[in-house]
């Protein structure tokens, strides 16, 4: 069952030549074909590509010119990031048909290493949603229980990665866009540093707070994978550089004397089941020499209502590109140039990326920027000032990913307020620009993934990588059963 093998599997078992990239991909096209109509984790999957471009890295390894180590190994890219002459469509009706003419610098990252694409994933539309449920191509189901969701927004990516449809995928975080599905999905999913990788390509939503990571089924594979795309770009004045020190050959798992802080804010809300699984997990690191401290996080009462000002008001101005002028859905009913704004914008975009268009709209309009988004900028400096104030004295701190495990599809879909309640232990590293992880920590009774969060300090990725590893090896293994 090759689809079951990790990237670093993989990897060793093509450079042994026990396998062929050919071999591989014939087992996720299988895989996907019999899978996918169901879970409807990928809106764009073209085998036969993917076979050709297999047969072509087999040939490049048998004459001693592959990319890398991982060349012939397919991947899964969430159809927020753009893909040269393969569609992208933000899971929008707007963006059904477009095709980029430029690969984003991450996915040409990849391909300069020989990964394949298996094919583009599923998303909540325009990255706007904790669900899937507002994808115009349909929701995503959770491997787990089909009856629920699988969490968003890169919850195709992240559906995959569970399903054993991809070994690995790329996702992209907001306000927790990669953690959340990945804890209701039972993957690993991290989100590096704002910065540390290029948002070259990535399709806007709030551009101060969009993060791309890897999505994968081990923390070898996410730190590996997170090597690969990291780097500074001169196409991203938001890129920096940093030290990539963090490859999977350099984690050990060692956390002895490491002081990770545990905060009582981040538990508030959150299920009985959740916060005892969290709680074990915990224990089990201090049982491996970790030191617990316990901190106080006061400013994240407030992160909802500033990050859904600062997300909002973005979105607003990011997404008035969309006119049915230049690119994308235009309205055949459009007679007049106002009309046809309006009448593209209204049959293109769907119920939640319009609300939150208006919302921002309003946050920033003339009598109100001052009240609510010039507050919401000085209340995200005090939230940034609250984990420089943690990280004076604390590793790293430890959370719940989310209040709650996957819930049952439909169940929130109607009370929005609800479902941005949610996010309330996400989104604070996407305003404190800090890198964080979600890692499989256990199952509910009904046999539910758990993850725990781990966040650091800005471009230390190596440490939460190396406590992520050691929750890893903690843990029980989560898997489907089919």
């Amino acid at each position: 069952m090759l689809y079951s093998k990790s990237v670093i599997e993989l990897s060793k078992m093509l450079e042994e030549k026990r396998i062929s990239s050919v071999e591989i991909a014939e087992s996720y096209i299988s895989r996907i074909e019999k899978y996918n109509k169901e879970i409807n984790a990928y809106i764009t999957f073209n085998p036969e590509q993917l076979l050709k471009d297999a047969a072509e890295s087999d040939q490049r390894r048998s004459s001693g010119k592959t990319k890398s180590s991982f060349d012939g190994i397919p991947v899964a890219v969430k159809d927020n990031i753009s893909t040269a002459g393969i569609r992208t469509t933000c899971g929008s009706k707007i963006l059904e048909n477009f095709i980029p003419p430029y690969n984003a610098a991450v996915y040409q990252k990849l391909c300069d290493n020989g990964f394949l694409l298996l094919g583009k994933t599923n998303m909540d539309e325009f990255a706007m949603g904790s669900t899937n449920e507002s994808s115009f191509f349909g929701p995503v189901k959770n491997p787990h229980d089909f009856s629920c969701v699988p969490g968003g927004s890169s919850g195709g990516s992240a559906a995959a990665v569970s399903a054993m449809m991809a070994p690995a995928a790329l996702g992209s975080d907001t306000g927790g866009s990669i953690r959340q599905p990945a804890s209701f999905c039972g993957v690993v999913g991290m989100k590096p540093t704002y910065g540390k990788v290029s948002r070259f390509g990535l399709v806007a939503y709030a551009s101060s707070l969009d993060q791309i990571g890897p999505i994968t089924s081990t923390v070898d594979d996410a730190a590996a994978m997170l090597e690969i795309i990291s780097g500074k770009d001169g196409r991203d004045s938001t890129s920096m550089h940093s030290e990539n020190d963090f490859s999977p050959a350099e984690l050990d798992g060692n956390i002895k004397g490491m002081k990770l802080g545990v905060s009582e804010e981040y538990f508030r809300g959150a299920d009985e089941e959740t916060a005892s699984i969290i709680r074990k997990t915990i224990d089990k690191l201090k049982n491996l020499g970790a030191e617990i401290v316990e901190i106080s996080m006061k400013m994240n009462d407030y992160a909802i209502p500033v990050y859904y000002l600062i997300a909002t008001a973005e979105a607003s101005s990011n997404l008035g590109r969309y006119d049915g002028i230049k690119y994308g859905y235009h309205s055949p009913a459009a007679g007049k140039l106002s009309d046809l704004y309006k009448l593209t914008r209204n049959e293109g975009f769907g119920n939640e990326v319009k609300r939150r268009i208006m919302l921002g709209t309003f946050a920033l309009s003339s009598g109100y920027y001052d009240a609510y988004y010039v507050k919401a900028l000085k209340c995200r400096t005090l939230i940034v000032e609250d984990f420089k104030n943690a990280f004076k004295n604390v590793d790293a701190i430890i959370s719940p990913v989310s209040p709650v495990p996957a819930f049952k599809a439909g169940e929130k879909i109607n009370d929005p307020l609800q479902m941005y309640l949610l996010d309330i232990l996400t989104i604070s590293a996407n305003l404190a620009a800090i890198p964080g992880i979600s890692v499989p920590a256990g199952k509910t009774g009904s046999g539910l993934p758990v993850g725990i969060q781990i966040m650091g300090n800005h471009f230390e990725e190596k440490k939460i990588l190396n406590i992520a590893k050691a929750v890893e090896a903690v843990s029980e293994k989560i898997s489907v059963d089919f």
